[in-house]
């Protein structure tokens, strides 16, 4: 009568068990009876196996059970083996991008700002179920790349409901929320994911002015030595950007994140260098873009030079030239220095890419700082460089060398330098400190023309300029190498070469391998 009880018992534990595998798979809303199912199943079983134990340990004492149990043994080990690799693998996972351009994998700037969320982040994708697929490949990443990242895809014809609450007009629109703001995108590359996380998390937009007036570089002009190229860049980063006469207005106006100086021809006014000092002493940020004199009779900058020495930055009258032979490798002149050094500083900080300066000045800190303010460069020319102070004779004899005796100063030379100083004599802003401290920061580099549109796209110029901006204005989090588009890796033909391919395909390859079974066959013989 017991052996009877506790067969059905073995029963009913095996009959729960099943029941909690098909709730499992089957009806995953009720998942939660499966948990207790699947429990009371294995007591059940473990109290039938008890209840046979003296069956059982007469079945294992025979030798043919014995062999059964230890491939059962064996079988149950390789399963929890693959089990645990699973498991680890699932939650320890790493994975490696093999592709030239590592198109799939996030650029530093993606991963910095992630590494940076101290919020959740969600982003809600609206987009047919059967279109879905590039967005789940491209944010898949982000969610790799931080915990703070949660992704839910939405088809707005199954919801219109979540699509009309979230203001959703068209199809493949990603909204992104962080706080108490919200941000929508319709694309799916890396640099509007990444804009638009930028733009979600930094909240208000950051005011960004060009000055006019003396020459300077047009933010609205497409032509070669134009900045709209920069201009549009910025706003993609959530600046505004507009033009500042200081002549008419005769102060920089309230809320300027960064004013910049970009590439004057003619020198400022003594009332608007007042104005830029007026700014700067209240915390302001400037970037001032020196170029040297592009002929022999060209105008002086005495007093932008001058504000620059005041923050301990000194702008050479000369001209960098650069002999090392890499600007010939794009077709580029001895007065086009290639830089690839790059001094310790948060502006260049893990940059390793190259940057051209088309005709640039040296741009160095004044030794042992003026007022207190000590300067450091951050960009610098190669050994095979100098800077030319001979500017005349350079010009007119199209010809230079170096000559220490002369003025001239021997490479490596710094074209770039920045400096910092708290406002109001207060403490420098401390490490630990969640928001940064207001802070003076200048920016003097010796050539405007490396932002132009003609060479912006050059491997790391927009990127220098870019982290310029972004230190200026204390967004530390900006600072770093952005996504690149994907390369053109298409192999072009001409017809010729195409129907030579043709031909190998249709008879040289098949030739070679014919030719290789009639030769083995004469062997033979």
């Amino acid at each position: 009568m017991t052996n009877r009880i506790f067969n059905i018992v073995g029963w009913l534990g095996t009959a729960a068990v099943v029941a909690a595998v098909g709730i499992r798979f089957f009806l995953p809303s009720k998942d939660q009876y499966a948990y207790y199912l699947a429990w009371a199943g294995l007591v059940l079983i473990l109290a039938y196996m008890l209840s046979q134990w003296r069956e059982i340990a007469k079945m294992f004492s025979r030798r043919q059970a014995r062999y059964g149990t230890l491939m059962a043994a064996s079988i149950l080990i390789v399963l929890g083996i693959l089990v645990a690799i699973n498991y680890i693998g699932r939650k320890q996972n790493k994975r490696w991008d093999l592709t030239a351009n590592k198109q799939f994998s996030l650029s530093d700037q993606s991963r910095n700002i992630l590494a940076k969320l101290d919020a959740p982040l969600q982003m809600l994708v609206f987009q047919k179920e059967t279109d879905m697929q590039p967005f789940r490949d491209r944010l898949r990443e982000y969610e790799y790349g931080s915990k703070q990242i949660k992704t839910d895809y939405i088809d707005p014809d199954k919801k219109p409901e979540a699509a009309q609450q979230n203001q959703v007009q068209q199809y493949g629109t990603i909204v992104l929320k962080y706080k108490d703001r919200t941000e929508r995108i319709t694309a799916n590359t890396e640099q509007d994911v990444t804009n638009a996380i930028i733009k979600v998390v930094t909240g208000a937009q950051r005011k960004v002015l060009f000055t006019q007036g003396h020459g300077e570089k047009d933010i609205t002009s497409a032509d070669r030595d134009g900045y709209n190229g920069v201009s549009e860049a910025l706003k993609r980063e959530n600046y505004t950007i507009d033009k500042l006469v200081l002549a008419q207005t005769s102060a920089v106006p309230e809320g300027t994140a960064v004013v910049i100086v970009a590439g004057p021809k003619n020198d400022f006014l003594a009332p608007e260098v007042d104005a830029l000092k007026k700014y700067l002493e209240g915390g302001g940020k400037l970037l001032l873009e020196l170029d040297p004199p592009d002929r022999p009779d060209a105008p002086a900058l005495p007093n932008l030079v001058a504000l620059a020495h005041d923050w301990g930055i000194d702008a050479g009258n000369n001209i960098v030239i650069d002999v090392s032979g890499m600007g010939k490798l794009f077709g580029a002149s001895e007065a086009v220095p290639v830089a690839m050094n790059y001094p310790s500083h948060p502006i260049t900080e893990r940059f390793n890419v190259m940057t051209v300066f088309p005709l640039t000045r040296s741009v160095s800190p004044v030794s042992g700082g003026v007022n207190g303010h000590t300067a450091q460069e951050f960009v610098q020319t190669s050994d095979a460089s100098w800077a030319e102070s001979d500017i005349k004779g350079f010009y007119t004899q199209h010809q230079a060398s170096a000559d220490e005796s002369k003025g001239d100063k021997k490479g490596p030379v710094g074209i770039g330098a920045a400096v910092s100083a708290p406002v109001g004599g207060a403490q420098p802003p401390s490490p630990t400190d969640k928001a940064p401290k207001p802070e003076t920061r200048v920016v003097v580099l010796g050539d405007s023309d490396f932002a132009s549109n003609s060479t912006l796209g050059f491997q790391g110029n927009k990127d220098l300029f870019m982290n310029t901006v972004g230190w200026l204005s204390q967004q530390e989090n900006l600072i770093s190498v952005r996504a690149k588009e994907a390369d053109d890796r298409r192999l072009t033909m001409t017809s010729a070469q195409q129907a030579n391919m043709n031909w190998l395909a249709l008879l040289g390859l098949p030739g070679v391998v014919f030719a290789m079974g009639i030769y083995t066959w004469w062997r033979r013989r």
